[in-house]
């Protein structure tokens, strides 16, 4: 496999990525990539994973990461948040790149592997909330996203970080579009199993909004109260909260 140069122009850099990705890429998966809301115009078929090994070789380069989100690929862009260096990333780039978001996997990888990353991640709280409001289709979605993420990965975090994430299920769960939506209750089910106490909340707030009269907002409550509701996520939780009060 060639080894990637580590120096040289930027824009040589790029071509020489553009070159390696192309000789990853499997074409037959772009053939699919429609039926599942992603661009195929714009992807050449490289799976996740090797991206991923791609990213761990390169390293964090926030220069090159800023050239190869500009290209404009799936692969370029999703590659450009994993070699993106946070400390160097700043609220006006997120904003940025928020508003380049044309399909839900751009939006998501960019999230998890950068927007969610210390020491973003009290700024991904902020973006969260602004982001929901907003009118753009994936940028609202990202807001949505980070929420969810946030959830999952800022363990430390207690539950007032995430309470006023409710107040922004509630306003936007009417939204029909289906990535919205989908993402209003990724954030809502990722926000109810953190512990016993949020999935009360999260309960509470999807049995208000299945009886809203929108097609929307009840999906999302349904899905989110399949899940919620379900033993294997009561149990867990319950078993957490016994841990924690026996100091495991």
């Amino acid at each position: 496999m060639k080894i990637l140069s580590k120096s040289g122009p930027v824009s040589s850099r790029v071509e020489e990525i553009v070159s390696r990705l192309e000789g990853m890429a499997d074409r037959k998966s772009t053939a699919g990539m429609s039926r599942v809301g992603i661009d195929p115009d714009h992807a050449l078929g490289v799976k996740i994973p090797l991206l991923r090994g791609l990213g761990k070789e390169i390293g964090t380069d926030h220069e090159l990461a800023l050239a190869l989100w500009e290209h404009g690929l799936r692969e370029t862009m999703i590659l450009a948040g994993l070699v993106a260096d946070p400390k160097q990333t700043t609220e006006e780039l997120m904003e940025s790149w928020a508003l380049d978001f044309y399909d839900w996997e751009v939006c998501d990888q960019t999230c998890m592997n950068l927007f969610e990353k210390k020491p973003l991640t009290e700024r991904a709280y902020t973006l969260a909330r602004r982001w929901s409001g907003r009118t753009e289709e994936f940028v609202k979605r990202a807001g949505f996203v980070l929420m969810a993420r946030l959830a999952v990965s800022d363990k430390k975090a207690p539950d007032d970080a995430f309470t006023p994430f409710f107040e922004d299920i509630v306003r936007e769960a009417d939204d029909e579009r289906n990535m919205v939506k989908k993402g209003v209750n990724w954030a809502l089910r990722q926000i109810g199993k953190r512990n016993l106490s949020l999935r009360e909340r999260a309960v509470e707030t999807a049995n208000a909004l299945r009886k809203r009269d929108s097609s929307a907002a009840r999906w999302v409550a349904a899905d989110a109260l399949r899940e919620l509701n379900s033993e294997a996520v009561i149990e867990r939780l319950t078993e957490r909260e016994e841990r924690k009060k026996e100091g495991l």
